[in-house]
């Protein structure tokens, strides 16, 4: 019997979720005391981090597989629209039924997905297959080895750490402006649920103009603007708490709806040109050991992240009861989302790997033209000189 990567990840992973969530839905203490509501929430998102990782290196061997170039954007795309979808369901459920509910709908559809996933057909995914007579110790062996190896070289490894370290360094403040959103302005959650369906929105749209205008662009300078534009879009937290809006006539509700999820979906974003180019750049054979790297380290560093934002919070005196010093914060984080600026000689100035070999192909075959073309051109010449000497004999 041969088992796929999908069916192990979705077989390990959405039983998980299952658990957590239908947990909170079926039992009312499982959400409503903190112990156990912290458990469970660290239970689910243990199988979504598990299964995100799986779902990077599943794009990039499948997209390498068929040669298909920069699928990372469609499955961003996919998520982008996924996103928007789930916020509205939520949205709903949250405002028309309680969250006994909500709970219990979401599990379902995890265990839609997990049945979905067990019921469809190994070969449909065009992957390799691990059989049961394999040997599973060596296989990590030689996918360390070559992973290891594949991550020593600069090309890899430069823009990797740039990566994990532009995220990791910026301590994230969102639960302290969440809170601040929902009891200091007294703002609806339904405003907020709906800005993150802006936010997705704005994802998708900038995900298909990546795709279509920028991915054959330099990555150093597109890194760049990106990440000088999120340093600047933390700063739309400050406006807020400032009450800035409010002086050129913008309500709370309005501008939570169309800038709060600003900063959140450029962080995303910025991702994008990376795990195409690793994907494109990884040796044979380690394109997926490679994004799953990828994928760990990135949730290792907002985890990290998340702590520093913590200390921050605590540092400065944020509590529920004080966020008088949250405009500080915000100018911290804004600042340190600018420091990766520095050391951009870590990104790669040359355009993806993708796009040089289709440029070298092209000028192989113009090339061949033209040196069929200088062959078809002598045999002409020949020709004709043959008809000459013809006509001359005559």
């Amino acid at each position: 019997m041969f088992f796929t990567l999908e069916v192990v990840v979705e077989f390990l992973t959405s039983p998980l979720e299952v658990l957590a969530w239908g947990s909170m839905g079926m039992f009312q203490g499982a959400r409503e005391v903190l112990p156990s509501l912290v458990a469970f929430v660290l239970l689910s998102n243990l199988g979504a981090s598990i299964t995100e990782v799986a779902k990077d290196a599943l794009v990039a061997e499948y997209g390498l597989r068929y040669r298909i170039n920069g699928l990372q954007s469609f499955a961003l795309m996919a998520s982008a629209a996924g996103g928007v979808l789930g916020n509205l369901l939520g949205g709903y459920l949250l405002l028309t039924t309680p969250p006994k509910i909500s709970f219990l709908v979401f599990a379902g559809l995890l265990s839609l997905q997990l049945v979905v996933s067990l019921s469809s057909k190994e070969e449909s995914f065009g992957l390799p297959r691990i059989a049961e007579t394999s040997s599973v110790l060596e296989s990590v062996k030689t996918q360390i080895s070559n992973l290891k190896e594949a991550i020593q070289a600069d090309e890899i490894s430069q823009p990797l750490i740039w990566a994990v370290v532009s995220i990791a360094m910026v301590p994230l403040l969102s639960g302290s402006v969440f809170c601040y959103q929902t009891q200091v302005l007294n703002l609806d959650p339904s405003v907020i649920g709906m800005s993150k369906v802006i936010g997705q929105l704005m994802l998708l749209c900038l995900t298909v103009v990546y795709d279509r205008y920028l991915k054959t662009l330099p990555m150093r300078p597109l890194v760049h603007i990106i990440q000088l534009l999120y340093g600047l879009s933390i700063l739309l937290d400050f406006i807020l708490v400032k009450q800035i809006n409010l002086g050129f006539g913008i309500s709370n509700e309005i501008y939570v709806l169309c800038f709060s999820s600003l900063a959140e979906i450029l962080a995303q974003f910025k991702i994008l040109p990376f795990a195409v180019r690793l994907a494109s750049m990884c040796p044979q054979g380690c394109e997926g050991s490679v994004t799953s790297f990828l994928a760990s380290t990135l949730c290792l560093s907002q985890i990290v992240s998340a702590f520093l934002g913590v200390g921050l919070a605590n540092l400065i005196g944020i509590t529920s009861s004080n966020y008088s010093n949250l405009s500080s914060g915000i100018l911290i984080q804004s600042l340190a989302a600018l420091m990766p600026l520095c050391f951009m000689h870590f990104v790669p100035m040359s355009e993806p790997v993708i796009e040089k070999e289709r440029k070298r192909g092209i000028s192989k075959r113009s090339r061949r033209n033209r040196r069929v073309g200088r062959v078809v051109d002598k045999e002409n010449v020949d020709y004709r000189r043959e008809r000459e000497s013809e006509e001359a004999q005559r």
